[in-house]
Order: structure tokens, then sequence, then C-alpha cells
């Protein structure tokens, strides 16, 4: 198994927090368009956007969250020669549940589908975690 197989969740998952720039500049462009929003108000208080920016803005910050942890257990993972089939399918899993949380965070937002889209990245993470521990433990 080739080890940099780790990095292409790695990627995807900064992929998806661009994206998220992205689709934030365009609906704050959009709402400054339409006259939605004060500049200068907003220049202060993030809460002054509208709905649809404040949920793009929340996602971003999570983006910072969990994924930081993810980060590195993927780069503990490589670094300790871990990585096999287990690890990447766990590393693909949890970029999948953020892109998922992602989609319903900024469209619906339905907070029990967000939810469970992230418990499922958090027991991801632990399984990653525990992949980590049993490899040193064992090493």
């Amino acid at each position: 198994m080739n080890s940099n197989q780790i990095i292409w969740p790695v990627l995807a998952q900064i992929f998806l927090t661009l994206i998220m720039f992205i689709i934030l500049g365009v609906r704050k462009a959009k709402a400054v368009k339409a006259g939605a929003v004060n500049r200068q108000q907003a220049a202060l208080n993030n809460q002054v956007w509208p709905q649809d920016v404040i949920k793009v803005s929340n996602n971003i910050a999570n983006q910072f969250e969990a994924p930081v942890l993810f980060y590195v257990l993927c780069l503990v993972l490589y670094s300790i020669n871990a990585v096999g089939i287990v690890a990447i399918v766990l590393a693909w899993l949890f970029a999948l549940s953020r892109f998922a949380h992602a989609y319903v965070h900024i469209g619906s937002n339905y907070v029990p589908m967000r939810l469970r889209l992230f418990l499922i990245g958090c027991f991801v993470l632990i399984a990653m975690l525990f992949q980590v521990a049993w490899k040193l433990a064992t090493a």
C-alpha cells in the first residue's frame, strides 16, 4: 500500500474548506449587491449578514475544529508508516462526512441530520486515534 494515498482525503478536506470560502464570497457579494446588509455594521458584527451568509461563515469555522484533528491524525499515520487500507478508508469516510455535513449546514441546516453527520466524523476520528495508538503500542 502506498502511504501517500492518505494525502488524497486530506486534500479533499482542504478543497472543501476552500470551496466554502468561495461560496461565502459569492453569498456576501450577492447580499451587498441586493442591499441586504450594511457594510459598516457587517465589518464589526457578523450577525448582521443574511442567514445564508451566516450559515456558510459558521461552516467555515467548523472546518477549523474537528478537521484539525483529522489532519494531525493523518500526518501521524503517515509519519509512523501506519497507512493501510483501514486508515485510507477511515480518512475518506471522514472527508465524505464533512462534505455531507457542509452540504446540510449551508443548505437546509437541519440540525438532527447535521448532528448525525458530525458524529460519524467524530467516530471515524476516534477509530483513527485507536489505530495510531495501537500502532504505537505494538511497534
